[in-house]
């Protein structure tokens, strides 16, 4: 991996990268779909070969799947060809024995935030066959005119921000954005006018409702140097302590982690673009994309299925590699 800060041959100070160039180097070759089956709002995984897993799922209330970061308008190098690893995904996605539901994005849909780029994104989430996706921003979904590029093409609930709430079977769903005010290095927020919106919207649900909340950046601290955390997530948390079962699920760093605070479960995802170095790993300032041997790649590229079963607490993550992925060229960390 390369940790030395990214260029772009286009910008008249190559040495003092912005905000933009350092986002714009940032994108390699992998990624996961996650599913997920609502039976008494507690989750547990099965792998895709387990005989036991086509049951649970057939017995669900529904499922759902969860993809991250697929940063389209990505056309560097490192990966060529980004919206072939998130056909690839939708191609699993499409093959589940038992149709998910929908489909929810957890952030960083395009890569500079460019129209052609949300606009791409948008008719590609047409190919998976789900009555619905719904996605939340990342940062790169926020750069130059904030949200209101993504807006123009994400706008789930028609009022013109990035939070919002929707409810499907029994299960009631919370978008959240954290990502407006990010900044490299330090902890972005939620904000005062969301955590207002997300008491009041938890006021109308019923404490015995599963709640799954999704957030592009981590609501707890995983690593604070990096800025990978969210300095006000406490007071959101505290709002959804109440409630019997919570599933917080976030992308951003590329990674599988997993916390359980009570009833609160939280959890990252894998990217379908570049996988990152693991939280404070020694030597690198800043996270960029993990080198990783081409004929390693195959293994880095999958599906995880989980399932909710009632009296179940603990998520256990089952990753199935696409061996059959034919190799590609090794990823490397420069723009």
């Amino acid at each position: 991996m390369n940790s030395n800060p990214p260029q772009d041959q286009d910008r008249d100070n190559p040495e003092r990268p912005d905000r933009r160039q350092a986002l714009g180097c940032l994108a390699a070759w992998t990624g996961s779909a996650i599913v997920w089956s609502v039976v008494g709002g507690i989750p547990q995984a099965f792998a895709t070969s387990d005989p036991n897993h086509p049951a649970a799922v057939a017995n669900a209330g529904f499922s759902f799947v969860q993809i991250s970061d697929t940063h389209i308008g990505f056309n560097k190098a490192a990966n060529p060809d980004v919206v072939g690893s998130l056909r690839r995904a939708m191609g699993e996605i499409n093959a589940l024995p038992t149709r998910p539901a929908l489909v929810v994005h957890t952030g960083d849909v395009s890569h500079l935030s460019k129209p052609e780029q949300f606009g791409q994104a948008r008719e590609l989430f047409q190919e998976l066959k789900v009555d619905r996706v719904h996605t939340i921003p990342g940062e790169h979904d926020a750069l130059d005119d904030g949200l209101n590029g993504y807006l123009k093409y994400f706008d789930h609930d028609g009022k013109g921000r990035a939070w919002y709430s929707f409810d499907q079977g029994g299960v009631h769903f919370i978008g959240l954005s954290n990502v407006l005010n990010f900044t490299m290095g330090t902890m972005t927020s939620l904000g005062d006018a969301q955590i207002a919106w997300l008491r009041q919207d938890l006021a109308r649900v019923s404490h015995s409702t599963p709640i799954v909340v999704l957030g592009h950046i981590p609501l707890w601290t995983v690593y604070a140097a990096w800025g990978w955390g969210t300095a006000d997530a406490e007071r959101a948390l505290a709002l959804l302590r109440p409630y019997g079962s919570v599933t917080i699920l976030n992308g951003h760093i590329h990674q599988v982690l997993q916390k359980v605070e009570g009833n609160i479960a939280l959890h990252t995802a894998m990217s379908l673009a570049y996988p990152l170095p693991t939280p404070g790993q020694s030597g690198i300032g800043e996270p960029g994309p993990v080198t990783v041997p081409a004929g390693e790649l195959g293994k880095m590229l999958g599906t995880r299925q989980l399932t909710v079963v009632r009296g179940k607490r603990e998520l256990a993550l089952v990753d199935t590699p696409l061996e059959r992925m034919p190799a590609q060229p090794a990823m490397n960390g420069g723009g």
